[in-house]
């Protein structure tokens, strides 16, 4: 939640309204300018959100292995099937000239038997 637009907007008015209280109460400064109160929260902050950040980070790693893996899974089975129409192809292909090569043949001793 920390990166989302909700947190920066709660938190940008947060800090906002800190400055101003603390800037315009004329009584009492809980924590007078330079709000050095303010800058402990958001460094305390800070130190909690960097190890969030590098979870999330290693969490999105470990899903882009994993669709990585999947790819490359795929990818290496479709790379199979494709061999195998190549095959079937070629066997196809041999078959059809095989079968032409017999027609040309016969058609030739039949011109052959016609001319004598």
């Amino acid at each position: 939640m920390m990166g989302s637009w909700p947190f920066i907007i709660v938190q940008s008015i947060l800090l906002v309204a800190w400055m101003v209280l603390n800037i315009a109460a004329w009584v009492q400064h809980w924590d007078p300018y330079p709000f050095i109160l303010l800058n402990l929260a958001l460094s305390f902050q800070a130190a909690y959100a960097a190890p969030f950040i590098m979870m999330s980070q290693n969490r999105q790693a470990a899903i882009d292995r994993a669709a990585a893996t999947h790819d490359y899974d795929v990818n290496t089975k479709a790379e199979l099937e494709i061999e195998l129409l190549h095959q079937k192809l070629d066997l196809l292909r041999e078959t059809q000239v095989a079968e032409l090569i017999g027609l040309v043949r016969r058609l030739e001793e039949k011109l052959d038997a016609h001319k004598e």
